[in-house]
């Protein structure tokens, strides 16, 4: 028998659901797609949860995605699995982390995603890694790069109050970048490279408080 070709094809974005008003792709006119599903086996697939490897309720993305479809099980995300790690209040025993708590008596930098997006990183991740370095007497520098693509556009504020309850005494917010410009992957090191100056020169627009 010769073996017939066979394309795996993902459209990111692309999903079902009945309600047409604001649904894009249901008011498109798409034959090929229709005549696809009309005359060919078809299935869906849930795209969240635990179903791809994330907490309750929590939305997917294109890296989950890919990941579930290309290993055809369901994969454990590192959000859950930090997830885990902190409800069994193991964080601090992390190999990783326990090397951090030894290092010395400097000021430690901790950098991240001020949002719980939960796609690079979550708010209740940093808030519990403030918890373990100021327990341990540490000096924390907070360098937070507000989100608006994985959740609401000018959200920051309602995650600098929820990041303000937590802190601790030794703690402090050092700078503030957009993922903008601290997490830019198309190679503009002009954008990247002022977040580098504020986190590691100090150089740039100071203000009296993050918000």
């Amino acid at each position: 028998m010769i073996p017939k070709p066979v394309v795996l094809c993902i459209l990111d974005g692309w999903g079902l659901r009945p309600v047409s008003e604001g649904n894009a792709i249901t008011l498109a006119n798409t034959p090929n797609f229709d005549r696809m599903m009309q005359d060919f086996p078809c299935s869906t697939l849930i795209t969240y949860g635990p179903d791809v490897g994330l907490p309750y309720k929590q939305m997917g993305n294109s890296e989950v995605g890919h990941m579930n479809i290309g290993a055809g099980r369901i994969v454990e995300m590192d959000l859950a699995q930090i997830n885990n790690v902190v409800m069994r209040s193991e964080l601090a025993e992390q190999p990783a982390i326990q090397r951090i708590l030894n290092a010395g008596d400097g000021t430690i930098h901790l950098t991240g995603v001020l949002s719980d997006g939960g796609v690079h990183s979550h708010i209740d991740h940093m808030i519990e890694m403030i918890n373990v370095l100021a327990n341990a007497g540490k000096r924390v520098a907070l360098h937070l790069f507000t989100d608006g693509r994985d959740v609401a556009p000018k959200s920051a504020e309602k995650y600098l109050q929820q990041l303000r309850m937590a802190m601790k005494t030794g703690v402090f917010i050092a700078t503030v970048s957009g993922r903008y410009y601290a997490m830019d992957r198309d190679n503009r090191w002009e954008r990247v490279s002022q977040a580098f100056a504020a986190m590691v020169k100090g150089i740039g627009v100071r203000a009296v408080s993050a918000e």
